[in-house]
């Protein structure tokens, strides 16, 4: 069957030149409408019922539901989402689901009582059961549902490259302290990186799983809290620690030094994500893994798209992982 993209590279435009095209959203040179109405014509491409439906009805908007979009991870990749979403003719609703389950059932119901042309989830509480019966264009991140389209970075690859950086300076005896493990997330598979690494180097190791922490949403006190009933008690025992994300890497960072423990000449601390607040604080400087927020926004954005204009079976539609890279701080 012919594809959006089918008559987007005949033409040797974008799929988002044809998509505004068909919907007649946005300024379209006489030139480019005409390369694009005549690959459209010599493909026999007739564009589908949904993408009718959005231009008849205006049903343009697409939801996103996050768990906290103060958090500076997620607001990074809601500025990206709503970025490539306008570029396509479509306009963004954020739902802040602060990791709560009757929350997150009321922000979908809400959105497709609305006629939402679909929702990009971030915040997952729910199980898997229940998005399988939603019948609706989805697509998650960072999290396995089913033959739900999925994106993220390449958790494992960070997972890597966090543990042999530490290996690499020296570390004898390292520390993750991961998120919650229970649920099938694709940011598990840094812990899984991290103990086979170890295991390769015979390094001694150990996990220490923050519960409570779920996508970042904690107050300071809270992480404070964590770090010094939680892992202030083993901390003698490590030289390295890969911390899940940047945030709580700065707290281990706070707690560390207010405790006597000199960064990084006796303990070596790697982050995860390079967002905003990451790079904008220089002391310390932290080393760390980058998720491209930007790319991760863009393709989120893309892929919800695609499903809507195309009207595709989801098994159709590719799970996309991008890339990610160390960051060299002051706290290795």
């Amino acid at each position: 069957m012919t594809s959006i993209k089918d008559v987007a590279k005949k033409a040797g435009v974008s799929v988002t030149t044809v998509s505004r095209v068909i919907n007649n959203r946005g300024y379209i040179g006489k030139e480019t409408r005409k390369k694009v109405e005549t690959a459209m014509k010599n493909l026999n491409y007739q564009p589908n019922q949904i993408a009718r439906s959005l231009q008849n009805s205006k049903t343009t908007f697409i939801g996103v539901i996050v768990p906290d979009s103060s958090h500076p991870f997620f607001s990074e990749v809601i500025k990206y989402i709503e970025i490539n979403a306008n570029e396509n003719g479509f306009k963004t609703i954020i739902c802040n689901s602060l990791d709560d389950y009757e929350k997150e059932i009321s922000y979908i119901d809400m959105l497709k009582a609305n006629r939402i042309a679909g929702i990009i989830m971030c915040g997952q509480t729910l199980e898997v059961s229940h998005y399988e019966r939603l019948n609706f264009p989805i697509v998650t991140f960072d999290r396995i549902i089913s033959n739900i389209p999925y994106v993220g970075s390449d958790n494992y690859l960070g997972g890597v490259l966090a543990t042999r950086h530490l290996i690499d300076k020296g570390c004898k005896r390292l520390l993750h302290i991961s998120g919650p493990s229970k649920r099938d997330m694709l940011s598990n598979r840094r812990g899984s990186a991290f103990s086979i690494t170890c295991k390769e180097n015979d390094i001694p190791y150990k996990i220490i799983e923050n519960k409570n922490n779920f996508f970042g949403i904690y107050k300071y006190d809270d992480l404070y809290a964590f770090i010094k009933t939680e892992v202030g008690p083993y901390i003698n025992e490590f030289d390295g620690v890969f911390c899940s994300d940047d945030l709580l890497a700065y707290v281990l960072y706070a707690w560390a030094t207010n405790n006597g423990v000199a960064i990084p000449d006796q303990l070596k601390i790697v982050g995860y994500d390079y967002h905003g607040f990451t790079r904008l604080l220089q002391t310390p400087k932290l080393t760390t893994i980058s998720q491209p927020t930007d790319q991760i926004g863009h393709v989120l954005s893309s892929t919800l798209i695609d499903l809507i204009l195309e009207n595709e079976d989801v098994s159709s539609i590719q799970n996309k992982v991008v890339n990610v890279e160390l960051i060299k701080g002051s706290t290795t």
